[in-house]
């Protein structure tokens, strides 16, 4: 079971929805970068449901950095978060044990784990598990903050409902990060609620569009071939649970387009070298350029929905329908934008590491 991820910086969750706890080790920090306990707190509570768009599942996610760390710093040895679950409610699945959940991974688990897997509440698939990624992700994000490097997540669309795009991008980030649902034109986030609201009436859910802006970066990171700056980010951004599609720049709108159209023209300024657009995102032949890293992630509805839905009995072979009973989110994609953020900067911080070394990241 591949649970790692990252070459020179590395993070291994492990955990499941339902057990005792969930947790991330990570391998190759540098030593002495400052473990800021307000700053994961409040990245942690930017993932916890929140109000009627949110599931009633509410976990409290008191962390406990058990090795790796000494006196508020890194030491530079692996680093084990753990984050006990309290708030399970595993009688609501063991009824429905026998039928997989369209859109979930009960299926695919039963296959690959034999029967074994633990079911509750998704197991080691659930998003639940993303809280101990944040947790470890908030480390990183600080590491990176220091050397003037920030990540920042708006929901781009939701529901069919459109935010505005990123323009004075530096600032926006500083906001988003403030934000418990990060749009940057906050009517259209009323709209976007009122929407996930009203699928939620429904019993049904609604998926969207999160776009990410990383600052920052230095030209010259990354690889041309299998670990381009792309490559290592699609690889962990596919890792999060309901991410389906990843865009850099305009990567879609490019196939419609010409060279002339897409082709971003270099110029000096300051005895820097930019482009005058940013339509390839940043990055060029699987290297940055020193302009933002700009990315899109597709997130589904998610699906665990109150509808009736076919499924079948994997137990005896039948066909059958499922009701769902139990607590679920009717969107994830506001709760989601952190954990892009977190594996964002776990990605971009081992295409550091690979360009500089570990102890680039010490503070």
């Amino acid at each position: 079971m591949k649970n790692t991820f990252g070459n020179n910086i590395s993070l291994t969750l492990f955990g499941e929805s339902h057990g005792e706890y969930i947790g991330a080790v990570l391998d190759g920090l540098a030593p002495g970068i400052v473990i800021d306990d307000g700053f994961i707190k409040s990245q942690l509570s930017l993932r916890r449901p929140a109000g009627k768009i949110g599931t009633a599942r509410h976990e409290a996610d008191e962390y406990r950095i058990v090795s790796g760390a000494f006196n508020g710093k890194t030491t530079g040895t692996p680093l084990t978060i753990l984050i006990p679950n309290t708030a399970q409610h595993s009688k609501d699945y063991a009824a429905t044990r026998a039928y997989p959940r369209p859109g979930h991974a009960d299926y695919t688990a039963n296959v690959k784990y034999h029967g074994y897997e633990d079911y509750r509440g998704g197991g080691h698939f659930s998003g639940r598990v993303t809280a101990a990624l944040v947790a470890a992700g908030a480390i990183v994000l600080s590491a990176l903050r220091e050397k003037g490097i920030v990540i920042g997540t708006h929901i781009a669309s939701c529901a069919g409902i459109s935010d505005r795009g990123f323009a004075n991008t530096a600032e926006e980030i500083t906001a988003l990060n403030q934000k418990e649902f990060a749009v940057l034109d906050d009517e259209k986030g009323a709209e976007m609620r009122a929407a996930i609201e009203a699928a939620a009436a429904e019993g049904d859910s609604v998926g969207g569009v999160l776009q990410t802006a990383i600052l920052g970066v230095p030209a010259g990171v990354g690889e041309p071939w299998f670990d381009t700056v792309e490559g290592v980010l699609s690889h962990a951004l596919f890792s999060i649970p309901a991410v389906k599609g990843v865009q850099f720049g305009d990567a879609f709108n490019m196939v419609n387009g010409r060279g002339s159209d897409y082709n971003d023209s270099f110029y000096i300024s300051d005895k820097e070298i930019k482009t005058r657009s940013n339509h390839n995102g940043g990055v060029n032949g699987g290297i940055t350029n020193g302009m933002p890293i700009l990315f899109s992630c597709a997130v589904k509805p998610t699906p665990s929905i109150f509808k009736a839905q076919n499924t079948v009995d994997m137990f005896n072979m039948t066909d059958a329908v499922l009701e769902l009973k139990g607590r679920h989110d009717p969107a994830i994609i506001h709760r989601a934008r952190v954990v892009v953020d977190s594996v964002a900067a776990l990605a971009i911080a081992d295409l550091l590491a690979i360009r500089y070394g570990i102890d680039y990241l010490m503070n």
